[in-house]
């Protein structure tokens, strides 16, 4: 009889339960282990911004003092949001759209994820596709960015300059090679060389005549060999047939990976997690060896007390940490969604916080040990070698490699860890999707795997568009057009709505159900409903209000073209136009006075809480307990054993 009546009230919720009303086992799975769920989630935080852009930022915002605002910004927003997003999906096991039962008119929140999380996707792996056509590239005996005798090199080439003073010569007014000995007297003169007449030149005033127009081999490679780029974006041009196969490759690699959703992605990251923590060992121990190494790391660290007084430093430090740790993307949501409810998601949130972090100030260490090397070899200091993003990756970083010896071995461990740190994350971009849909539109499930196909294939497609000469420039505006501020405008209204909507007693006491009351009423926890009361919401608005009072339109070799500019904010407005659409759905679909319609809109649904009977038992004991409602139904049967919903009881703040 009690098996009969878990059965009938698992059909209450037949997308969520353990058991259908067929009496067979529910598709929606859990982690196999805690660690699968772990180092999904660590891969998924630990990203490529962590390689390439948080060393940057530590150089432009003061070197050691910047950790002084990215700490802070931990502190007070990035491991609260984090570890909010990890909690209410774990309590919920639902994706980003279903999740919103509790506050019914924030649906559209999920909504505007989904469909940023499709625009990520879609850029985040041409940049995959990049490291692919690199690590293939990789395999050679000379690395095909090293010197300037390629069919993509110009007579700017600054490796001609370094050759033509290695064999006793210079550039001269007309940018051919010639040998000091064969210089007029007036050639020496327009150069500022000057010669005692017995075959000793002094070459301390001379200047290459063409410095400004030169670049590096590995540059050129890059804009001429792999980018092949046009004049501007308006000239689309042809596809480039080896990018375009890497980005198949990437993307078929990716769908193989979610075929099973977490019951294969949780056996991938066990390689793809631990992976580049290894790779990123190595190289250090390889970069602290090279000549320059110690005047980078100097560099890296020496701190510039001076720019604490900076807004930028502090929005960049609120930026980073947010970015980093995925918060308001849905991610850490959906990848919580799939625990067991009672795991332990404080001490996880946590740890993975802090792990984060390490990660990002170790990799400083790797890449400005490199990049020390390079202004040692270059005869630069090291501030005019320093870049991020696509500048580090795939020009500065290779220009290293190829100085080294056993250039080859270096370039493949570098390239192999970036594609492996990039599939991590772009897992779960695919995966909150899905989740997301799956969840809210259950007819989806017995298809997971043609909707996680249609996905990828349609993803791929619009893909293509970066594989064209004008590749870049669609890069370079998705990147900035895509997720710019939404993430922590999302995040925002999330914190402002489970506080103030759902109610902080409440959701505290959600969370008392999952981990017990050891945790909720440490004096640690208390810092997080402060943090989520009052922290976040301001930090987030008045980085949002400073981050567009000073922001500029994104561009790439010059502004983009209006028709461009126009599509980018059309990114904008779709994110959040799901927002006002459910609100005046909702309001026409209710029933009753405009003021009870609106307490429908912000009242947890029948169906909100945790996903199986027994859990839903104790979180509703559990709020009773300490003063406070579930929300939802407990579902309760009476002596005929049908379900019947009592009536909720209005929750206290």
């Amino acid at each position: 009889m009690a098996v009969d009546k878990m059965h009938k009230l698992a059909e209450c919720h037949p997308e969520n339960g353990t058991i259908t009303a067929a009496g067979k086992e529910d598709k929606r799975p859990v982690w196999t282990s805690k660690t699968e769920f772990f180092l999904s989630c660590l891969g998924y935080c630990v990203g490529l911004g962590n390689i390439w852009r948080f060393p940057y930022l530590c150089f432009e915002n003061g070197g050691g003092a910047f950790l002084i605002p990215y700490l802070i910004a931990l502190a007070i927003a990035g491991l609260p949001t984090f570890f909010l997003d990890l909690a209410f999906g774990q309590y919920s096991s639902l994706g980003s759209i279903s999740v919103w039962r509790c506050v019914p008119f924030m649906r559209g929140l999920g909504y505007g994820q989904i469909f940023i999380s499709c625009l990520v996707a879609i850029y985040y792996n041409v940049i995959i596709m990049y490291t692919v056509y690199y690590f293939f590239a990789s395999f050679a005996t000379v690395l095909p960015w090293v010197g300037c005798g390629h069919e993509w090199n110009t007579e700017f080439c600054s490796e001609l300059a370094t050759d033509c003073l290695r064999v006793g010569g210079v550039m001269t007014q007309d940018n051919t090679c010639k040998l000091l000995g064969s210089l007029s007297v007036a050639q020496l003169y327009s150069l500022n060389i000057t010669s005692d007449g017995n075959g000793t030149f002094d070459l301390g005033n001379y200047t290459d005549p063409f410095k400004v127009e030169r670049s590096i081999p590995s540059e050129e490679y890059w804009k001429r060999a792999v980018l092949q780029e046009s004049a501007s974006m308006n000239e689309t041009g042809g596809i480039i047939w080896q990018l375009m196969l890497c980005l198949i490759f990437v993307w078929v690699l990716v769908f193989v990976c979610l075929i099973k959703g977490i019951k294969s992605t949780g056996k991938v990251v066990y390689f793809t997690a631990l992976f580049p923590y290894i790779c990123l060992l190595i190289l250090l121990v390889r970069g602290v060896t090279l000549p320059g190494s110690g005047k980078g790391i100097n560099f890296y660290i020496n701190p510039k007390w001076q720019t604490l007084t900076k807004p930028k430093v502090w929005l960049d430090g609120v930026s980073q940490i947010f970015f980093s740790l995925g918060a308001g993307t849905s991610g850490p949501l959906t990848l919580g969604s799939y625990n067991k409810f009672h795991n332990n998601c404080f001490i996880d949130g946590v740890t993975l916080a802090l792990l984060n972090s390490a990660s990002s100030i170790f990799a400083g260490f790797v890449i400005f040990s490199v990049l020390g090397f390079v202004a040692d070899q270059q005869g630069k200091a090291v501030g005019d070698v320093v870049s991020q993003g696509f500048g580090l990756a795939f020009v500065v970083y290779p220009e290293a490699v190829g100085k080294m010896p056993a250039a080859p071995i270096w370039s493949i461990i570098f390239f192999f860890m970036l594609i492996t740190i990039g599939l991590d994350s772009q897992f779960v971009i695919i995966e909150r999707a899905t989740t997301g849909l799956i969840d809210e539109f259950p007819i989806l499930r017995r298809h997971r795997l043609a909707t996680t196909g249609a996905m990828c294939f349609v993803f791929c497609m619009i893909g293509l568009l970066c594989t064209t000469n004008a590749g870049a420039y669609w890069l370079a505006f998705f990147n900035g057009y895509g997720p710019s501020y939404s993430y922590m405008l999302f995040s925002l209204c999330e914190t402002v709505a489970l506080c103030y909507l759902y109610g902080i007693k409440r959701l505290k006491n959600d969370i008392r159900a999952m981990v017990g009351d050891y945790w909720v009423d440490s004096k640690v926890f208390m810092w997080f409903p402060i943090a989520w009361c009052v922290l976040c919401p301001i930090t987030l608005t008045l980085t949002l209000v400073v981050g567009w009072i000073i922001r500029n339109d994104p561009e790439y070799n010059g502004p983009f073209p209006p028709w461009a500019m126009v599509i980018g904010w059309s990114f904008t407005f779709f994110a959040f136009i799901g927002i006002p659409v459910v609100w005046v759905n909702d309001l026409v679909k209710n029933k009753g006075t405009l003021r009870e319609r609106l307490s429908i809109m912000i009242t947890p649904q029948n169906n909100w809480g945790p996903a199986k009977p027994e859990d839903r038992q104790h979180a509703w004991d559990v709020h009773i307990q300490h003063g406070t409602t579930m929300g939802g139904m407990l579902h309760l049967l009476d002596s005929a054993d049908n379900v019947k919903f009592p009536t909720v009881a209005t929750d206290m703040l």
